[in-house]
């Protein structure tokens, strides 16, 4: 079953010097047709893959609220009417700080939407300026006091560390000005450069001063024991929150569960099959006008890959992945189909088997990668 939803919106007023999402400057683009295409995309594929009440719904981009109030009302409208929302629903939109004024919040906040996860980065303005950030330090206050005043308490804010130039010293700044909003779940990401972004090509051309491996590990280790010190648990590699604030869209991913994915370049992965869309618009709205859906790519995801998916996306949380549950979806026991692989990993102290779940110890946290990629082609 069908449980949750991720709605893309590519519209940017400025596109970061890291981002590889599929965005477009908002200035002069189709947006009320793209919204309303979303619309019609919903329709089409309920029909194909119909289900019940969602647990969750994710508007991410791009920036969601780079969209005007009318705009951000019509949409959530469109969900509303398209998708079958659950009673207690988790509904999310990322959010730049310093887009939203009170009223763009109390149009999300009337419209169901309960959680708000905030693109941070940094607190640290002339790294802003550095990755390309139009927000500054002062612009998170005044967005996470105004989402509060609204009725918001369930507020995120994603962090970067290994930032050109940023100094570990830098990042625990960071941390301790993110603690003192007292919100109750973050996010910390390192720094990955993707081709086609400014800084791929800064970094190819030899311009891009990056910390290095050694300092992007002690600010990860940095992360994960200030989150502990202020009582956030970390539930995935990347994730920390208070009890009960876990992204229960991001788990949706991690457990290899269902999705839609609607919009230009959005990904889903639907009875089995995983899909996805068009990236440009005019390619992406072309077929959704003549009746069809907007997918580029279809792929039958086979038992022997979803075996692997179950193991290297579950991983991902510290948690990690339970055996009974592995049994009872493939009527295969983990710990035969990956004998080597498990043992091996054991034996460099990088997994650990805990009762019913197989896990990543604190080491593997920083290989997950060589982790994750152990699972990949081994049936």
């Amino acid at each position: 079953m069908i449980k949750a939803a991720y709605i893309h919106i590519p519209f940017c007023q400025h596109i970061c010097h890291y981002c590889d999402f599929n965005k477009v400057f908002l200035k002069g683009q189709p947006v009320d047709e793209y919204i309303e295409a979303l619309g019609r995309e919903m329709d089409l594929t309920l029909e194909k893959y119909p289900t019940t009440n969602l647990d969750t719904i994710f508007v991410g981009g791009g920036t969601p609220t780079s969209l005007n109030e009318k705009q951000l009302d019509r949409l959530c409208q469109l969900i509303r009417e398209k998708l079958p929302v659950g009673e207690n629903i988790e509904f999310t939109f990322e959010a730049n700080p310093g887009d939203l004024s009170q009223n763009k919040f109390q149009t999300l906040y009337d419209a169901g939407v309960n959680r708000i996860s905030f693109g941070v980065q940094t607190f640290n303005d002339e790294l802003l300026k550095k990755i390309g950030r139009t927000h500054r330090a002062k612009d998170v206050f005044t967005s996470v006091e105004l989402a509060r005043n609204t009725g918001f308490n369930n507020i995120s804010l994603d962090l970067i560390y290994s930032l050109p130039e940023q100094t570990i010293s830098d990042f625990k700044s960071t941390l301790e000005t993110a603690f003192s909003l007292d919100v109750p779940h973050f996010s910390g990401y390192s720094l990955i450069i993707e081709p086609k972004t400014v800084f791929y090509n800064l970094m190819k051309k030899g311009k891009l001063p990056t910390p290095g491996e050694d300092a992007e590990a002690t600010m990860y280790e940095l992360l994960m024991t200030e989150m502990d010190k202020h009582g956030y648990n970390q539930y995935e590699i990347s994730n920390f929150s208070k009890e009960g604030y876990e992204s229960k869209h991001n788990l949706t991913y991690w457990n290899n569960d269902y999705y839609y994915g609607f919009g230009a370049g959005a990904h889903s992965y639907m009875n089995g099959l995983r899909q996805s869309n068009y990236g440009p618009l005019k390619k992406y709205m072309e077929p959704i006008e003549q009746g069809l859906l907007p997918a580029v790519e279809s792929h039958e995801v086979t038992k022997i890959e979803k075996m692997e998916e179950e193991m290297f996306l579950g991983l991902r949380k510290i948690k990690g992945v339970s055996k009974l549950q592995f049994l009872k979806k493939f009527g295969e026991d983990p710990l035969e189909l990956f004998k080597k692989e498990i043992s091996d990993l054991e034996a460099k102290q990088l997994l650990t088997i805990e009762a019913d779940y197989i896990q990543l110890t604190k080491k593997g946290r920083f290989l997950g990668n060589e982790v994750f990629q152990s699972f990949i082609g081994v049936i």
